[in-house]
């Protein structure tokens, strides 16, 4: 079977869903012209995932993938949370926050929660026709739920490891994620960083040892990139950075300019952030305490401490604590609209 049928899509080209930057409307528009979109929702409250669904619902009866996180819970460490402030404590006092305050006290912004019972409930009454996840699966008894109502459920692979465990763990299709990708790395079986490759070399490793169908994302921007990852094999393409300047996301003017500017030409992989290794554009936090950090508290247990200092340098116009989330390959980054893009993209592929 075609990706495409898999999918109920007419292209081969999905839209990776990018929490902080997006919400329906970019899915909406990528899935207009026969491409998947996709809404992240592991930051979602449950009333917001539900107007979220019901949005789309009335809007279109194309499929969208619903992306969730699927991690263990980190216990909060109050020693290392400590630290970890004490390390904070210089741009706390440059900011006039007060470092000293208990991180339960500061405020804590959209969470980051695993797939649950009752996410599967509110999901069950709309029945999205493609679930995927990052960080591995769910339990199995809730992947079960997921795929008893007959939705098509992929997962994320950054190692050939990781992909062989999906495919032994019934998922219906995996994401390759090359070094080159932008935002959270999708790892869970190691977090040793040592072990990711780039796309086309973990599409390939991957494509020699499992069945499912393997969809190339990480690095791939334009319509070139496009044809070079099907012509490898791919059944498939998720792209993100590329949709960052699109008409249709929310990504912050500050973000934008970062995207926009030569900064956009050194990114890193980091766990500043959020405690989990992600891939953004350099600035000055990263340059000051190094992208990998041993001090920082376990996912997501970081952020809310660096958000603090987020919030107070974003409002003097500065993105100098902001997880400027990007990709190593930004040349197809436009301000058009994400039809248009797609459609870009899509250019000399074979429906």
């Amino acid at each position: 079977m075609r990706i495409q049928e898999l999918l109920g899509v007419d292209l081969p080209i999905i839209q990776a869903p990018m929490a902080g930057v997006q919400n329906s409307k970019l899915a909406l528009a990528v899935s207009s012209v026969g491409a998947l979109g996709s809404i992240p929702c592991a930051m979602l409250s449950h009333d917001a995932l539900r107007a979220e669904l019901s949005h789309i619902q009335s809007q279109t009866q194309a499929p969208i993938n619903v992306n969730f996180f699927s991690h263990q819970p980190a216990e909060f460490n109050v020693e290392r949370d400590a630290i970890w402030r004490k390390t904070l404590a210089p741009y706390f006092r440059e900011y006039s926050i007060d470092s000293s305050i208990d991180s339960k006290a500061l405020p804590e912004g959209p969470s980051r929660q695993p797939f649950s019972d009752t996410v599967a409930d509110i999901l069950e009454e709309f029945r999205p026709q493609v679930v995927s996840f990052h960080f591995g699966l769910p339990e199995k008894a809730l992947l079960a739920r997921v795929k008893a109502w007959g939705a098509t459920v992929l997962s994320t692979a950054t190692t050939l490891e990781e992909a062989l465990w999906l495919e032994a763990n019934g998922v219906d299709g995996i994401i390759a994620q090359g070094l080159e990708a932008g935002g959270h790395r999708g790892m869970f079986l190691s977090q040793e960083l040592g072990l990711q490759v780039s796309t086309y070399s973990l599409l390939q490793q991957i494509l020699a040892r499992v069945s499912l169908p393997v969809i190339a994302t990480g690095g791939i921007s334009d319509a070139k990139d496009v044809s070079a990852a099907l012509s490898l094999g791919a059944a498939a393409v998720q792209v993100g950075t590329a949709y960052l300047l699109c008409d249709e996301t929310n990504t912050s003017t500050l973000h934008r300019q970062a995207i926009k500017s030569n900064r956009s030409h050194k990114t890193v992989i980091t766990n500043l952030f959020s405690g989990k290794p992600a891939r953004g554009i350099v600035n000055r936090v990263i340059q000051e305490l190094g992208p990998i950090s041993e001090l920082v508290p376990e996912f997501p247990h970081a952020a809310t401490a660096i958000t603090a200092i987020r919030q107070a340098a974003e409002a003097q116009g500065s993105s100098d604590f902001s997880p400027l989330w990007c990709g190593q390959n930004t040349i197809g980054c436009k301000e058009i609209s994400a039809a248009e893009l797609t459609l870009e993209l899509a250019r000399g592929v074979e429906v």
